[in-house]
């Protein structure tokens, strides 16, 4: 069934009332939560935990490294020229990362994913993606069926990089466009010509990738609804598996880069709203499934075949066909997200490399899920951003609860969402509306004791 947004329903008060900062919830706690008095020894602890039972893996390289500065970027990256001066540095500390957390994890446990994300991983030339892939492949063994993936910028690729990856192993692929318009790429110095990202397309046809990917933004300097719907139909030209529509966050005090963007040129939280309504009637028209808050897949994809079996999870790398899987994250700025537990690596390279010259994990700051509200809170929120409805007998069954009675504090919020068409309330579950899935970070946000508390300036906003 298509979903139906009715963004028109929303008037000017709800538009304020609800363009609020919120967390994405990659994660909950969010990670924000994440502090530096957290004691490694309880990251230790929670491996062996997982060795117990035996969980399976999914690993995350960060490869932080890009020849020039995208002013919309989140990421945390560093911008420089002096490839072999930063790379083979960095292959030496994460090579010896890898073996200290392979040390910890039994070798029964096998990877069904693996992630290459940036930065820029295709910033590496081919000697060195072999050499962090033959590191990988020493330390941890694959299922057979392992999706194993990497990002790639567009603009330092060619046709043999493209056939060299696909033959070393990785299967899917995914690359970011954000905007076709030319205005647009120019003024987050992204210029990417149309007829590159075709070829860039074609060549991972040609190299037979199980799996192809784009990334979009709506939210960018010099957007509407009108020049992102000819990015739309332009994407849709290109048939990838698989599409990513982020909102853009404008976080200028958190990432400075975007202090170059023209802030009066933002399109606002309407015509935002108008970006996504549009987006997802062209995408579904189009035979695209809407698959949690942000991406679409065909039909047949594992995303949609997840999502319509329930099975749907999210973590920090988004969403995920692996609920059961644990997280290790390598490198710089790199977050491990196991069942009870969250770490953050340093996410400066001196202290990253300090960490591990000293035999150190470079652990920064992490959390410890050590209260059962934590577990019970994470399980409604994700259901939540991954299937928009709650079963609340399944939750009551599984953490020995009275549902209304322990959320009770919750309910006057609820009311006012379901007062508002965000949602309906029903004795045995809650049901988000096609206007609430827009607005899903809001809705998760009222489980979120965390947030509430503190009311985190650090988070985008919703719209």
């Amino acid at each position: 069934m298509n979903f139906q947004p009715q963004t028109a329903e929303f008037n000017s008060t709800l538009l304020q009332k609800y363009d609020c900062a919120t967390p994405r919830y990659t994660s909950y706690p969010p990670a924000t939560e994440l502090t530096p008095e957290f004691n490694h020894s309880v990251f230790t602890e929670a491996i062996a935990r997982g060795n117990q039972a035996h969980s399976p893996l999914s690993l995350y390289f960060h490869i932080p490294f890009c020849q020039s500065a995208c002013y919309f970027c989140g990421c945390n990256v560093i911008v420089t020229q002096q490839k072999e001066r930063a790379v083979d540095p960095y292959l030496n500390y994460i090579s010896k990362n890898i073996e200290n957390i392979a040390s910890l994890i039994d070798l029964d446990r096998r990877v069904g994913q693996l992630h290459w994300g940036g930065g820029t991983p295709n910033y590496l030339n081919q000697d060195q993606v072999e050499i962090l892939w033959t590191k990988i492949n020493q330390h941890f063994r694959f299922e057979s069926d392992a999706e194993i993936s990497i990002e790639i910028n567009p603009r330092y690729v060619d046709r043999n990089y493209i056939l060299f990856l696909r033959d070393l192993g990785f299967n899917r692929i995914s690359f970011g466009i954000q905007d076709f318009n030319p205005k647009v790429q120019e003024t987050i110095n992204r210029v990417q010509p149309e007829e590159m990202l075709f070829n860039v397309m074609e060549w991972m046809r040609e190299a037979g990738f199980e799996s192809v990917n784009v990334d979009l933004i709506y939210g960018l300097p010099y957007q509407n609804h009108y020049t992102f719907k000819e990015t739309i139909q332009k994407t849709i030209q290109l048939n990838p598996d698989r599409i990513a529509v982020f909102n853009f966050a404008y976080v200028p005090w958190m990432k400075p880069v975007q202090k170059n963007l023209p802030e009066n040129e933002l399109p606002n939280a309407r015509e935002k709203l108008a970006m996504l309504q549009m987006t997802i009637e062209e995408l579904q028209e189009a035979n695209y499934v809407f698959i949690g808050m942000d991406h679409f897949a065909k039909p047949d994809d594992e995303l949609a075949i997840a999502q319509r079996q329930g099975k749907l999870h999210r973590n920090f790398q988004g969403y995920t066909t692996k609920p059961e899987s644990e997280l290790f994250g390598f490198g710089l700025t790199s977050i491990s997200m196991l069942h009870d537990v969250y770490v953050q690596n340093h996410k400066r390279l001196k202290d990253f490399y300090r960490s591990i010259e000293a035999g150190e994990l470079p652990i920064e700051r992490g959390v410890y899920l050590d209260r059962a509200d934590n577990i019970l809170r994470r399980k409604v929120i994700m259901e939540l951003m991954c299937h928009f409805r709650l079963d609340k007998r399944l939750i009551e069954a599984k953490y020995n609860i009275n549902f209304d009675n322990y959320f009770y504090q919750e309910e006057l919020a609820l009311k006012a969402l379901e007062n508002d068409g965000l949602i309906e309330e029903f004795p045995d579950r809650i049901e988000v509306t096609p206007i609430g899935r827009l607005l899903i970070r809001n809705i998760a946000y009222t489980f979120d004791a965390y947030s509430r508390a503190r009311q985190h300036p650090g988070f985008s906003k919703a719209i």
